[in-house]
């Protein structure tokens, strides 16, 4: 299981995957942050971009913040970052 960190923007007028700010994956969603629904279109749009089910797709930390960590399952570390347009760093 890889764990991704993630940066939600919440209530914006068009919804993907938008770039990176540091480490972070940026990701903009149309639902605005109230009882969940902006999570769950992040899970949708981040399980969308993997190519994966959203089943495999799981918040992990940030519930209520817009820095949030998502877990993968069935995904390692190179393969997210391979599908997300982005090397993996050097060992």
């Amino acid at each position: 299981m890889a764990r991704l960190d993630v940066k939600v923007v919440p209530g914006a007028s068009r919804e993907g995957v938008s770039g990176w700010l540091g480490d972070r994956l940026k990701i903009r969603v149309r639902q605005p942050p109230e009882q969940g629904r902006a999570n769950a279109a992040v899970v949708r749009v981040l399980a969308a971009a993997l190519g994966v089910d959203a089943t495999h797709v799981a918040l992990a930390t940030g519930d209520s913040s817009p820095l949030k960590t998502f877990e993968i399952d069935g995904l390692d570390d190179a393969t997210i970052l391979e599908r997300l347009g982005r090397r993996a760093p050097a060992e």
